[in-house]
């Protein structure tokens, strides 16, 4: 930037990441190349490593029926969609998807959004403005997507304590029989693994009138029989409101979504500006979203290929004696507990094991529950777990890193 009279623009930033680097929280992207024929290795400065961090949770994005409806969709109607779903956006496969994820969910109508991040901010933010006076209660542990809706709303917010149906009752209880009221929540938490009551939470909306907005982003294609996420699996798709999910994860793909009512749907298609006035999901994408629903709706092969490779992890390294925060779900948390430890575990764990697991810091993670966060998925092998295993026990001796058992925040 050049230099500019009456403020110095680049020691301002420069100040604020040297105290980001102080904290030991400074950001470092691995830069690594997918090999989608072989699943989970990459290529990292020349080498081959094995992935143990991705979000692909079951490996769709290189599955052959998904790779050929991306292809096939590109080929017929070009790489971009062309504008906005209002300006010549609105693509024959963006429907069609819409209408595969509302009967996934068993809603009327669906709407997709260019990420599950702005599906979040600008679909719980929209909801919440369009219902006068209305009070937003948050659980304690919400992803910073659903925060952003909910300081963007402008509407009154009260916090509850991370899936404390006894405080949420409480706040219900104070807040009045007649005024609306959302309770925004996760289904499945992706820092430490927890799941949420939902139908106890469902239980309380009922009884105080008030209306459910889950996010099931780390769920959507690995939970419940068609892969509805943990809702669906715990038979609850006619109780909650609104399901927000992505098609990054489970799915394999890109983009993020919300299923409810049809009028709840429309109220957020005419209004939301982060769906209004952005460009719509390129066809290829979407086309090949449908095609991983579509195939996840009727295989369960690939979640319980994902299921047996996540309880043999959690065994082998409970049995290592590495400090695994214990979760009900696919998530496996190891727990470090300080910054510059959690990145110097994961850079000695790809430089001298050609393993790669990222680092979680704050603010991702409260301060001092640092962790590495492992995802085992159905690539995983038995000699790859392994590996894994001994390559954390070799870390944690090298690194004198505690062995005593750790929970998360």
């Amino acid at each position: 930037m050049r230099a500019k009279a009456g403020f110095d623009y680049e020691t301002a930033f420069a100040s604020h990441l040297d105290r980001i680097r102080s904290e030991g929280r400074y950001r470092i992207f691995t830069e690594i190349a997918r090999k989608a024929a072989e699943p989970p290795f990459a290529i990292h400065e020349g080498r081959s490593i094995t992935v143990w961090c991705s979000n692909d949770y079951l490996g769709m994005s290189r599955h052959a029926k998904v790779l050929e409806a991306a292809c096939e969709a590109a080929r017929a109607m070009g790489i971009g969609a062309g504008g906005t779903r209002n300006i010549a956006g609105n693509h024959a496969p963006l429907v069609e998807l819409e209408a595969e994820l509302s009967d996934l969910h068993g809603k009327e109508a669906a709407l997709v959004f260019s990420s599950g991040y702005v599906a979040n901010a600008t679909g719980i933010s929209t909801l919440a403005r369009a219902l006068p006076g209305c009070l937003i209660l948050s659980d304690g542990d919400n992803h910073n997507s659903m925060i952003e809706g909910v300081r963007q709303s402008g509407a009154e917010k009260v916090i509850f304590r991370h899936s404390d149906i006894d405080h949420l009752n409480a706040l219900l209880s104070q807040a009045g029989e007649h005024r609306p009221k959302i309770i925004v929540f996760e289904s499945l938490y992706s820092m430490d693994g927890s799941i949420a009551p939902i139908h106890a939470f469902c239980d309380l909306a009922d009884r105080h009138g008030a209306m459910t907005y889950v996010d099931e982003v780390h769920a959507v294609g690995l939970y419940g029989a068609r892969g509805g996420g943990i809702v669906e699996r715990e038979g609850a798709l006619e109780r909650v409101d609104v399901i927000q999910g992505t098609l990054a994860k489970g799915f394999g793909c890109h983009g993020g979504y919300l299923a409810a009512s049809a009028k709840t749907v429309d109220l957020v298609r005419s209004m939301a500006p982060g769906f209004i006035f952005t460009t719509a999901l390129p066809p290829p994408i979407v086309a090949a979203a449908t095609a991983s629903i579509r195939h996840l709706k009727s295989s369960s092969a690939e979640r319980k290929a994902q299921t047996s490779a996540v309880a043999s992890v959690k065994a082998a390294l409970l049995s290592a004696g590495i400090p695994v925060f214990a979760s009900p779900s696919h998530i496996v948390p190891v727990m470090v507990g300080d910054p510059v430890l959690c990145k110097a575990a994961s850079d000695r764990l790809i430089k001298h094991h050609d393993i790669y697991v990222q680092p979680i810091n704050y603010p991702t993670v409260p301060r001092g529950t640092e962790r590495l966060r492992v995802t085992p998925g159905p690539f995983h092998t038995p000699e790859l777990i392994t590996a894994l295993t001994e390559a954390f026990t070799e870390v944690w001796h090298a690194l004198d890193l505690s062995f005593a058992p750790r929970k998360a925040a």
